[in-house]
């Protein structure tokens, strides 16, 4: 697997993005500003865009340059953090011609190093942590258990839902929801179901490869 497959992956996470922008928009509304179903179709349209049509076949230069491209178009919070998310990824595999099963958990994993290093957050602080961290940890177990990669990002999908879930209950410490103190334990955090949709590209785009 080569550059190839970070393109298809970043134009299922940008279309999921776009499919899901009104509903993003919605559920943010309740807790923020209400523009992060713009900023993320936005910002993934323009990392995809940019993967699209770069010839790089340094797969860690090719994604710091996609995450370079959605800082740019959406300098907002989220679309910072998850711009951040990139160019950490990218960092991780710079000189990287290759992915096997290991290279992408650990494209996942340093994802969200570079999300928590730049938003300062934790797992438990109602955030996208508390979605992508499940999913990372059930796409490392299941491919070192043996499943394919179609099940493995299945399985990915199903632990981030459940952690975005388990948001429902925690205390906010970030953002605008922070603000609402106790009252947001109530509410779902919307940055975890951008970890949701993030992963559901992943499943995408490997039923769409055939891998």
């Amino acid at each position: 697997m080569e550059t190839g497959f970070i393109k298809n992956l970043l134009s299922a996470i940008s279309a999921i993005m776009a499919q899901k922008r009104d509903y993003l928009i919605e559920l943010d509304s309740v807790v923020g500003d209400g523009d992060l179903g713009l900023t993320m179709s936005d910002g993934f349209a323009a990392a995809a865009k940019a993967a699209a049509e770069s010839g790089e076949t340094d797969i860690g230069k090719l994604l710091y340059f996609a995450g370079k491209a959605m800082s740019s178009a959406v300098p907002s919070t989220m679309g910072t953090l998850m711009a951040s998310g990139l160019m950490n990824a990218g960092r991780m595999l710079k000189g990287e011609t290759s992915l096997d099963p290991g290279k992408i958990v650990l494209l996942f994993s340093s994802y969200a190093d570079g999300v928590a290093a730049r938003g300062g957050a934790k797992p438990g602080e109602k955030t996208f942590l508390d979605g992508i961290l499940p999913a990372v940890n059930a796409l490392k177990s299941s491919l070192e258990g043996g499943a394919s990669l179609d099940k493995a990002a299945g399985l990915a999908v199903n632990a981030a839902e459940e952690g975005y879930e388990h948001t429902q209950g925690m205390l906010a410490k970030h953002g605008r929801a922070a603000a609402r103190g106790e009252a947001s334990r109530d509410l779902k955090d919307p940055g975890a179901q951008v970890a949701v949709f993030i992963m559901q590209g992943l499943a995408d785009s490997i039923k769409e490869q055939g891998r």
